[in-house]
């Protein structure tokens, strides 16, 4: 009888062993990345968390027009560049920023922020660097999760934000 009760004991706690793994395993909602571009003698990096669409309705919805909003999940959007950038109209000095975003229908706001290390929703106005607009394009198909793209052009490139149906983009020029 002990034996088997000791038996017993020990497969219940090899069980719990296993399935306390598999729920470390799980996938996380919204996965942390990061890219990194030389354009220009500029090294560009952006980390993000990135949100997945799963059914539902993003913009004017999930992410709501006209209010700031962290461009991703969780903790804050960093932007680090090693030369001086002309994004839009603003001028973006080499150094380490937070990028925040207001959505709207036509056009959006890109903040560069000069707070870093933030969780995403701690927006203080007062640190900003700028704001630029950004134009506003209908994607084919919609993007399950949200991208981040730095895509290089003549003597910059475009900084896309691409999430559903939808892509925001704005050009920059490195100095």
């Amino acid at each position: 009888m002990r034996v088997r009760l000791l038996g017993a004991i020990v497969v219940a706690m090899a069980l719990g062993r296993v399935g306390a793994v598999a729920a470390q395993k799980k996938p996380v909602a919204s996965p942390r990345d990061s890219l990194s571009v030389s354009i220009g003698g500029a090294q560009i990096t952006v980390n993000y968390g990135r949100p997945s669409k799963r059914g539902r309705s993003v913009f004017d919805s999930l992410v709501p027009y006209g209010q700031v909003w962290r461009t991703g999940a969780n903790a804050a959007t960093a932007f680090t560049t090693t030369k001086l950038l002309m994004i839009g109209s603003l001028m973006v000095p080499a150094g380490s920023y937070t990028l925040f975003t207001i959505p709207g229908k036509a056009s959006w706001q890109l903040i560069v922020n000069k707070q870093t290390g933030q969780w995403g929703l701690d927006y203080d106005a007062t640190k900003d660097l700028g704001r630029v607009e950004m134009k506003v394009e209908p994607l084919p198909a919609a993007i399950e999760m949200m991208t981040i793209k730095v895509v290089p052009g003549a003597q910059g490139g475009l900084l896309r934000v691409e999430w559903d149906r939808t892509a925001a983009i704005v050009a920059f020029v490195v100095h």
